[in-house]
């Protein structure tokens, strides 16, 4: 571990935190044309932009860009993945889209998955008595057929069994186990649900692509990893991609440390608990200093933004306690079922609880919290209302409110 000596240089939160927005894309000017290519420059900068199906607002992908490019629209990203080819929906810590150069290290995981997948009580339930023979039918069809859906194979399954969210019939597992272990691919998406195609077909370069090495999938995880973070533990670094464990990322800062291409450093934290160990990029000074300053607006976050992703992360660097309560039983519930962080500058200002009903063509936000200590001035209302018009733009509503 990095050694804890006050003799280290301290990282301030505030230049920690530069060093997330600018790696993030959160320090360029939103007003930027949204082309395809600087839509895929962005993805690749920020590693990964995780993939949700819950839609109270709009998807969470399309929120996540949105901040990001005030002309960006979903279509760019359907671009991206379906048509271009230049991105690939995979799991990360969770489902993601992904720049198609970073397809060949997947094959680690695929081959994780192949190992881990059949011998788990969970799937070998939804894969029935005989999977050998169901995954032989599925690999058939999809060879003579083409890309398929879920819904293309027949649920054979007697009455009476569970066929809820997690209630798979046997080809959708198989479906789902093919395309985790790097046989298949998702060759597109109709209304949010998977198709599934032949990896060769999809992705006939990653495909076909040499499998690398241990060390230098460690030496990618851990190293773009960084870079996309700026100042990390290893345990941070680890969770980034979720592709090695902390004991591996642990062993590549040690390595990487002795060899002078990171630095060990004292993290400053802004939620007033001591500073940790940790490690930076070796020009973490200079490359802080040369970022822009934040654009000034205000900007509305997706809960799963890359800046929030990690809720302990996101309260020593912003001081922002922020959980995701879509899942939590609404009594208990502090704030709201799909809640968005307020970005302003570089602080984390306050939240907001919005629903779209799209029968009325209306952004409702039914509750508004500013941090403590944060004013709610006339700019900073004016500033407000401008997010929530672009906001609603983007959503297709003809206008918003905010409860009283």
């Amino acid at each position: 571990m990095p050694p804890t000596s006050t003799a280290l240089p301290l990282v301030p939160a505030a230049a920690a935190r530069r060093l997330l927005l600018g790696a993030q894309g959160l320090l360029d000017d939103p007003r930027r044309k949204a082309t395809p290519d600087a839509l895929y420059e962005l993805v690749e900068r920020m590693g990964f932009v995780q993939v949700d199906s819950i839609n109270i607002v709009e998807r969470a992908h399309h929120l996540t860009l949105a901040a990001r490019f005030q002309g960006y629209r979903p279509a760019l990203l359907e671009r991206l993945l379906e048509r271009e080819r230049r991105l690939f929906e995979h799991w990360t810590h969770d489902a993601s889209a992904i720049p198609a150069v970073s397809y060949p290290y997947w094959k680690v995981r695929f081959e994780r998955y192949r190992q881990r997948v059949l011998a788990h009580p969970w799937w070998l339930e939804r894969l029935g008595p005989d999977p050998g023979a169901v995954i032989d039918h599925v690999r058939e069809r999809l060879l003579r057929e083409g890309p398929l859906m879920t819904r293309d194979f027949e649920d054979e399954r007697p009455q009476g069994t569970d066929k809820t969210w997690w209630g798979w019939k046997p080809q959708k597992a198989v479906l789902e186990y093919l395309w985790r272990t790097g046989e298949l691919a998702v060759a597109g998406r109709s209304s949010f649900h998977k198709i599934y195609d032949l990896a060769e077909r999809v992705f006939p370069a990653g495909h076909a692509a040499p499998r690398p090495s241990d060390e230098e999938h460690l030496d990618w995880a851990c190293r773009t990893a960084l870079e996309r973070l700026g100042i990390a533990t290893a345990g941070e670094l680890a969770g980034f991609w979720n592709a090695v464990s902390p004991e591996e990322a642990k062993a590549w800062t040690e390595r990487a440390a002795a060899a002078g291409e990171i630095a060990a450093v004292q993290a400053e934290a802004a939620d007033g608990s001591r500073p940790r160990a940790a490690w930076a990029v070796p020009d973490w000074q200079s490359r802080a200093a040369a970022l822009p300053p934040a654009p000034p607006r205000i900007r509305l976050l997706a809960p799963f933004d890359p800046i929030l992703r990690d809720r302990k992360r996101t309260l020593r660097l912003f001081n922002f306690d922020y959980r995701f309560e879509a899942f939590v039983p609404e009594h208990l519930r502090r704030h709201g079922y799909y809640v968005l962080p307020i970005l302003e500058g570089e602080r984390l200002v306050g939240r907001l609880d919005p629903k779209l009903h799209r029968d009325r063509g209306l952004l409702e936000i039914k509750n508004l919290w500013w941090e403590p200590g944060v004013r709610e001035s006339k700019a900073r209302q004016a500033a407000l209302e401008a997010a929530l018009d672009r906001l609603a733009r983007f959503v297709g509503a003809e206008g918003w409110e905010i409860r009283p």
